[in-house]
């Protein structure tokens, strides 16, 4: 975050103007908050089934050991979702790539579509020779076995730009947003039970994915149009999201008019200085800053009567008491914010949002509060977008912070006020996203109630 700033930013978000509150009813459609994209919302163990074919796919260069074995089976379970799937959304075969090729980026060199693999943790589809490659040395096994999978099924999704003839010329981010959009697509199949080889849970299992997504996201003050951009992790896990949400058409319309106006990366300006706390943060427990936040709530939600206390601590850092008491714990609100002042800002900011639905009269407690909290505090945050001119402004990587920060298990800004939420990250997400784009309490109060 960063004091005073003006400067221009996308269409989307200066359509996100704050409503009164209460607000007129909305035609959003009401979402179940006990399911994620219309599934149940389920916990169990995600990976490899049990008992699971083989894959009928070999790799060049295997060494025959687990990450090889996971990775082909990853790409075949891709595959028999795409011969499936192909036709229906796009009237033509799907044909399996080419080859499979495994390296170890510690070990001998390999030249591969004219890159040298010695040193590449990476993993990537080539047009030229219809090739997956994956590096088995380093990249496959920092992740866990759903995460691998989401990162194969990121390079397939390259594999089907090229088989509909996409890719070429677009920018990289286009390609990038469409591919992780894929990725939904096929975890939707996976997550409804028609996978023969995987399974993953909507909780816990898609929290990981989204995981990382945050893993291998640009880095904060990139820019979008930069040549090898992906976006950020906000950006990504939507495009993931409208995947799992919708078919694969809705994907391959991603374009780059779409990603220029819901995008949110930007690079850091001369005013995102470092104090300390890394580029573009603030100190979360200073007095000053404080009061900047306050202020935006209160232009945020206009004619909501807070009073701030703190000595109230259902919830920590922030919590909320009856009669519109929010309280702060400046030790635990410092500790917070060395992920980044967003994600402690952004805790008070939800207990804030608390206090608006108690004056609205509506329930503050149970799981459907906790998502309306989400989508309030993404309401606040589009307030605060740079070229609002607010006493604090969101600088780059903070909605990331937010992302870390609605995935982890005990998110506050997804929470009641007892600080009780859902276990489906990607639902909370959804629902933060919901008040950041739209702007809008009428959002918020119709479709989370």
């Amino acid at each position: 975050m960063r004091f005073l700033l003006v400067a221009v930013v996308s269409a989307a978000l200066l359509a996100g103007c704050a409503q009164s509150v209460p607000g007129k009813p909305s035609d959003s459609p009401k979402a179940d908050p006990l399911k994620v994209a219309g599934l149940e919302i389920t916990t169990g163990d995600s990976g490899p089934k049990p008992g699971a074919p083989a894959s009928g796919r070999t790799a060049a260069n295997s060494d025959g050991g687990a990450v090889d074995q996971l990775a082909t089976s990853a790409v075949a379970d891709v595959e028999a979702y795409w011969e499936e799937q192909f036709p229906v959304a796009f009237d033509a075969e799907f044909t399996p790539v080419r080859r499979l090729v495994s390296y170890d980026s510690r070990g001998a060199n390999l030249r591969l579509c004219g890159t040298d693999t010695k040193g590449l943790v990476n993993a990537f589809y080539c047009s030229a020779d219809d090739v997956v490659a994956w590096d088995r040395g380093q990249l496959l096994p920092s992740f866990d076995a759903i995460s691998s999978v989401a990162v194969l099924a990121h390079e397939m999704g390259h594999a089907v730009q090229f088989r509909l003839g996409g890719g070429g010329n677009a920018p990289s981010i286009v390609k990038e947003q469409q591919a992780d959009c894929y990725a939904g697509n096929y975890f939707r199949w996976v997550a409804e039970g028609r996978s023969t080889r995987f399974r993953v849970s909507t909780g816990t299992g898609l929290n990981q994915i989204l995981a990382t997504l945050f893993a291998i996201r640009d880095s904060a003050g990139g820019e979008f149009d930069a040549k090898g951009a992906h976006g950020t992790a906000f950006d990504r896990v939507t495009a993931f999201q409208f995947g799992f949400a919708e078919d694969p058409r809705r994907c391959a319309a991603i374009d780059l008019a779409e990603i220029t106006r819901r995008s949110t990366q930007e690079a850091f300006g001369a005013e995102d200085r470092d104090i300390g706390f890394g580029q573009g943060n603030l100190r979360v427990d200073d007095e000053a800053e404080l009061l900047n936040l306050k202020a935006t709530l209160r232009a945020a939600f206009p004619g909501v009567q807070v009073r701030w206390d703190g000595g109230c601590a259902d919830t920590t850092p922030a919590s909320y008491c009856s009669g519109g008491v929010v309280g702060i714990d400046l030790a635990g609100l410092a500790e917070l914010g060395t992920i980044g002042d967003f994600a402690a800002f952004g805790s008070v900011a939800s207990r804030y949002a608390v206090a608006v639905q108690d004056s609205m009269g509506l329930p503050v407690t149970g799981v459907v509060a906790g998502q309306r909290t989400a989508c309030l505090t993404g309401l606040w945050a589009s307030t605060i977008v740079r070229s609002r001119g607010a006493e604090l402004a969101i600088s780059p990587g903070d909605l990331d912070e937010a992302v870390v920060e609605l995935l982890s298990r005990d998110s506050l800004i997804a929470g009641d006020a007892k600080g009780v939420t859902i276990p489906s990250g990607f639902a909370r997400v959804e629902a933060f996203r919901d008040g950041f784009l739209t702007g809008s309490a009428d959002t918020c109060t119709t479709r989370y109630r």
